[in-house]
């Protein structure tokens, strides 16, 4: 559509921009149906721009959200005004400091970006793309039920 072209302009890949729509595509995937390609593209785009050194590993926290109910941490990351969480790697362990529990008065700012320009923008940015598969991957086909008259078998 060409109003679409008007109302979202090609968004560059500035920190800001970046870390805006790193933190839409974020809050989406918490309530997404399948959110391992947002989670993919979040994870790609931090560490890009931690190499870029454009976002910087802060520390570790403990995770709010432990799996199987253990003590599990996680990497801050600071990336323009935004915090974000990473898995850890063995080095984060031996390098960065254990800053404890997350506070959890520290809040994000908000995003003015839109989920469709912020998956665009980071896939662009990472060269990631989406593969439909993650969609249709554990659906089967649709079968048309089968009825039989009354007093027939089903075998």
């Amino acid at each position: 559509m060409k109003a679409d072209k008007n109302v979202y302009p090609h968004l560059r890949p500035t920190v800001e921009n970046l870390s805006q729509a790193i933190f839409t595509v974020n809050r989406h995937a918490k309530t997404a149906p399948n959110p391992k390609f947002l989670y993919k593209l979040k994870q790609e785009a931090l560490l890009k721009l931690i190499k870029e050194g454009k976002a910087k590993k802060i520390g570790l926290h403990f995770s709010s959200n432990p799996k199987y109910s253990q003590q599990q941490s996680d990497v801050l990351v600071e990336c323009g005004n935004y915090s974000f969480h990473l898995p850890p790697t063995k080095t984060d362990f031996e390098l960065l400091p254990h800053l404890g529990k997350l506070n959890e008065y520290v809040r994000n700012p908000r995003s003015s970006i839109s989920l469709t320009q912020g998956k665009k923008l980071l896939m662009t940015y990472t060269g990631l793309k989406e593969n439909n598969d993650f969609h249709n991957s554990n659906k089967r086909p649709y079968e048309k039920p089968v009825f039989k008259k009354l007093g027939e078998s089903y075998f």
